[in-house]
């Protein structure tokens, strides 16, 4: 039986919340995780009926295809990240807080507890292969004999590449989703602190091991190596009121940035001897009350779909 492009299309858009998510957790920027979904519905849709009817299970299909595309990017884009000043952040999924979730396709991804940003940054760490094999294994269940042909190795080396991925984000220990109410009190609790000048009180609410990681590629201010350890952020953040003003430094909105409460700061113009402040996004990781990330998004490339 001939299905029409129509028909096809209502099929293939069924999956695309998923194939998005997919995208997204294996190269951590939405162009990519969108260019490879396009890629997907090119590839079916340039299938004759024969091949189309050999598709036995169309979501799995596209899942292994988009696995395939991604393991591509991202094996160009480690050598491209190699080239970049400073730390590099996932680019960050923003969507509102406080309003009820939508059907959009982002607000969908974000449910997910493992593109919170803090699980984010620790698959950036992996192997192109073996945050491949980890991602489409553990999280969408593709058999590791498809996988093995993506990567184009054998199934049991593919099983390896999951099993070093599994480890490395087990070491890692990213904190769990907590609830958003909770984010919330931690969350305006430190910014009260921070305003209020209350030193001890920021220390308190940041964990001992804590990290601000800020992303510019040299292209804004922002921190350009790792802030670790509650004091040294409590150092950093207070400097960072001295250069621009503690009226002004969390002059934001509440958004959610991949899902956990983070701000939406814009551009705010230089005043009274404070510097300007670039417009950026901050997300925030909480656990058992206290801060354990702020991640500082401000390299332009990636807020160019904000509008704030």
């Amino acid at each position: 039986m001939t299905v029409s492009q129509d028909v096809l299309a209502e099929r293939f858009a069924q999956h695309r919340s998923h194939l998005i998510g997919v995208a997204y957790r294996l190269t951590s920027t939405l162009s990519d995780a969108e260019d490879a979904v396009q890629e997907a519905w090119l590839r079916l849709s340039g299938l004759d009926e024969r091949k189309r009817a050999g598709i036995r299970e169309l979501r799995a299909w596209l899942t292994t295809v988009v696995g395939r595309i991604c393991l591509d990017r991202l094996r160009s884009a480690t050598a491209q990240r190699e080239q970049y000043v400073g730390p590099w952040l996932p680019e960050p999924i923003v969507t509102p807080y406080g309003t009820p979730a939508s059907d959009d396709p982002l607000d969908t991804v974000v449910r997910e507890d493992e593109v919170r940003m803090a699980a984010m940054v620790v698959l950036d760490r992996l192997t192109p292969e073996q945050r491949v094999a980890f991602v489409l294994h553990d999280a969408f269940s593709v058999p590791f004999a498809e996988i093995g042909e993506i990567l184009g190795c054998p199934e049991a080396t593919a099983r390896q590449h999951a099993s070093r991925g599994r480890r490395a984000a087990a070491h890692a220990d990213p904190p769990p989703r907590v609830a958003l109410d909770e984010q919330r009190v931690v969350v305006e609790q430190l910014l009260a602190a921070i305003i209020g000048g209350d030193v001890d009180t920021v220390v308190r609410l940041l964990h001992p091991d804590a990290v601000l990681i800020g992303d510019s590629d040299g292209k804004a201010r922002t921190a350009r190596r790792l802030v670790v350890g509650a004091d040294k952020i409590t150092r950093f953040l207070f400097g960072l009121v001295r250069a621009y003003g503690q009226h002004r430094i969390i002059a934001g909105d509440l958004v959610l940035v991949n899902g956990d409460l983070g701000l939406a700061i814009p551009d705010v113009p230089a005043e009274d001897g404070y510097l300007e402040i670039s417009r950026r996004v901050e997300a925030f990781a909480v656990r058992d009350g206290r801060v354990t990330a702020i991640y500082d998004v401000v390299n332009p490339d990636k807020l160019t779909r904000l509008a704030f």
